[in-house]
């Protein structure tokens, strides 16, 4: 009975792959060229796909290369290589049920690069220079080996979508990177020193995934810090005496996502960090909420099989999806499914599904077993991770806090402490004594430094600025005259009626300064003016112009005063008050005068003051990009002596602003202005007399003026210890 069992299963497994099929032709591999000498090698996989979908890998101790070409196929003949070098000891291929496996074995230890073209796939290997020149000057080599690694140049640039930051090295360095859970990430070198003069901080814009980056000497290390989006993933690499730093924004993967697309990795041998030890977990996890989307990635397929045995079903799946499947004894029974353009990865968890397994994967081997016996074990591991804390050795650490109070920052830590730990506060020298197991002492020290940073100072400076013009001009004239006709003085009308005449000026102006008109008489009682429209000129204004014409006998004279006035001036006023405050305090300066007046109460007489002062109230606060928002209250009152009460008491000319804002650091901002202008224009003249064409002008007065006053209130924030206390 157990041949026909054996035939039976595979003539299922058989029938089984007929029904599965790819999306796309699968493109063929035919030629590898090998080309190169002995530090130094490339290889070109050629074949007929157009845009490669590839992924590489390396073993563990470096001397192979493992290139997989996804859903790609050899030829009839095999792949033929071409060409030698000393670097590559041999070039092998195999193939799946999904893709296409080139091996490559190296003689020495050696970076690579990989790049994907049209019809090809490049490889580029080199021996690192540091292995070079150990062979060559060992005595040299063994004292530069002792010396620090120096770090001459930090760099961010963006290329292909992603961001990276390079550190050039004077030799090739040892490295781990950390990634920040609270704060930034962090790539530490070790056995190093900075160049002197090496930025330490390299800014990022607003629209970067890298904000950030801060280079200090920490120790014998060298430690650049990251600040980045919380949304985005990082891996750093080494090419030589430089070292990569990737930062890539996370993205959901679309599922109509095309084939087709380029896969290229551009990496080194020795991949150094501590997220590798991310991918494994001691916990099986299995259990996942249906609220959670899940990614599904794998081969689409087509099945349709009825009562097929779940074990062959499960053997199928992993010959498609080029994994390992364990499955105990408790996994049996039989499935009916049809299935069209699923995902390989999602048909399995389906299957499992209905029939109440589930599954644990690592890396590429995949345990099946009853969903109730894996929770089991779930629940076991839990209990022996709690057995561990309870059983692990207690460690206490001082965490010395700088600019945060250790009082302020000790219930924080109590929430990332097990059962066993406590945290305690040293008020004297403003230290956390903590004590718990070490793992969890590494995530508070963490959280500490991410959070005992210093607070920002700001300097706000403000200035308010006053500018005034006035203009006033003012045209007068007055004449007068007198004719007189008597036999006094002998020039009498010859007529019966009248017989004398005398003819004088109605305007009369008692003590009128008449010395521009009569220059023997300074003040003349009655000056009997027939146009008395003077401009109003004095000592230091205006001027004024007199002429007298008379006759000999004087029975004729005729009296002209022109004056004119004319003002013209300019005031400007500048404020410039300045003031110092941490973030998030409110800050005040003022400066002005306290003016008595009088208050009459049932009491009696008493002096109260009022103030008039320029102040400058402000609350700033510092955004995560370095911004300033700013509650911002300036006032500026003085007295106005020409505007008085009726006890004599000035009025006060009050200017205010209050408003919030958001300025950039060391940006100036226009919070407000204020522009009025008074204009006039006045005409006096005698009726009718005034109105006539040139003759006018004798008859009237014209006064002109415009005041013109502008008000502008500038901010400008600074952050003076803007590199201290934005890294965060």
């Amino acid at each position: 009975m157990a041949f026909p069992c054996r035939l039976l299963t595979v003539l299922v497994i058989a029938g089984l792959y007929t029904v599965v099929r790819a999306d796309v032709a699968a493109p063929i591999v035919t030629f590898v060229n090998v080309t190169g000498e002995r530090d130094r090698a490339e290889i070109a996989i050629e074949g007929s796909f157009v845009v490669p979908v590839y992924s590489i890998s390396s073993s563990r101790d470096g001397k192979k290369v493992f290139v997989s070409i996804e859903g790609a196929s050899l030829a009839k003949n095999g792949v033929q290589v071409r060409g030698s070098s000393a670097l590559i000891g041999r070039v092998t291929a195999s193939t799946t049920a999904r893709d296409v496996n080139v091996e490559i074995a190296l003689t020495r230890d050696a970076v690579y690069r990989a790049r994907g073209a049209s019809g090809k796939i490049h490889l580029l290997f080199e021996v690192p220079a540091l292995q070079e020149r150990s062979s060559s000057a060992s005595s040299s080599a063994g004292a530069r080996v002792d010396a620090p690694v120096v770090v001459t140049e930090v760099m961010l640039e963006r290329r292909n979508g992603r961001e990276r930051v390079l550190i050039e090295t004077d030799r090739p360095a040892v490295f781990r990177t950390v990634p920040g859970n609270e704060g930034p990430s962090r790539l530490v070198i070790s056995g190093a020193r900075a160049r002197n003069g090496l930025k330490s901080v390299i800014e990022g814009d607003s629209r970067s995934v890298v904000r950030t980056v801060h280079v200090r000497q920490d120790g014998d290390r060298v430690v650049i810090e990251a600040s980045h989006a919380r949304s985005s993933s990082t891996n750093a690499i080494r090419e030589g005496d430089r070292i990569v730093w990737l930062f890539s924004p996370e993205s959901e993967p679309s599922p109509a996502q095309p084939r087709g697309i380029t896969l290229m990795r551009e990496q080194s041998v020795e991949i150094d960090g501590e997220q590798v030890a991310a991918f494994l977990s001691d916990i099986p996890m299995q259990v996942r909420s249906n609220r959670t989307p899940v990614s599904y990635s794998g081969r689409r397929i087509d099945l349709d099989f009825k009562d097929a045995d779940i074990q062959n079903i499960l053997r199928l799946l992993s010959e498609v999806g080029n994994v390992n499947v364990v499955t105990s004894d408790e996994v049996k029974g039989s499935v009916t499914i049809r299935m069209r353009n699923v995902p390989w990865d999602q048909a399995l968890e389906v299957i499992l599904r209905a029939k109440g397994l589930g599954q644990v994967r690592t890396d590429n081997l995949i345990r099946v077993a009853p969903l109730a016996t894996l929770e089991k074990e779930r629940d076991m591991a839990i209990q022996r991770r709690k057995q561990q804390v309870q059983l692990a050795p207690l460690e206490t650490r001082l965490i010395p806090s700088s600019y945060a109070k250790a009082s302020d920052l000790s219930p924080r830590v109590k929430e990332m402490l097990s059962e066993r730990g406590t945290v305690s506060v040293d008020e004297r020298t403003n230290i956390l004594v903590v004590r718990d197991v070490n793992e969890n002492l590494d995530s508070v020290e963490e959280l500490v430094r991410s959070l005992d940073s210093q607070t920002p100072q700001v300097l706000i400076e403000a200035r308010v600025i006053e500018a005034s013009s006035n203009f006033k001009r003012d045209v007068g004239i007055q004449w007068g005259g007198d004719a007189t006709a008597t036999a006094a003085t002998g020039n009498p009308t010859g007529l019966a009626f009248p017989y004398d005449v005398t003819v004088a000026g109605g305007a009369t102006s008692n003590d009128t300064n008449s010395a521009g008109i009569s220059p023997f008489v300074n003040k003349v009682p009655n000056p009997n003016f027939a146009v008395d429209l003077p401009a109003t000129v004095g000592i230091g204004t205006g001027g004024a112009l007199g002429l007298t014409f008379g006759s000999v006998s004087g029975n004729f004279n005729l009296n002209v005063r022109l004056s004119a006035a004319e003002t013209n001036g300019v005031i400007r006023i500048i404020s410039s008050p300045r003031i110092l405050t941490l973030d998030n305090h409110e800050a005040d300066i003022s400066q002005g005068t306290l003016i008595p007046y009088a208050q009459i109460s049932a009491q009696g007489i008493q002096t109260a003051f009022k103030e008039a002062k320029l102040q400058l109230k402000v609350t700033p606060h510092v955004t995560s990009d370095g911004a300033i928002s700013m509650q911002v209250n300036i006032t500026r009152d003085e007295p106005d002596f020409t505007r008085t009460g009726a006890r004599g008491d000035p009025t006060i000319l009050k200017r205010e602003a209050n408003t919030n804002l958001l300025v950039q650091d060391s940006h100036t901002a226009v919070i407000g202005g204020i522009y009025t202008r008074n204009t006039s224009h006045n005409l006096n003249q005698v009726p009718f007399f005034g109105d006539l064409p040139i003759l006018g002008i004798l008859f009237k007065e014209r006064k002109e003026n415009d005041d013109r006053t502008e008000l502008l209130i500038f901010l400008t924030p600074r952050i003076v210890n803007r590199e201290e206390a934005l890294r965060r």
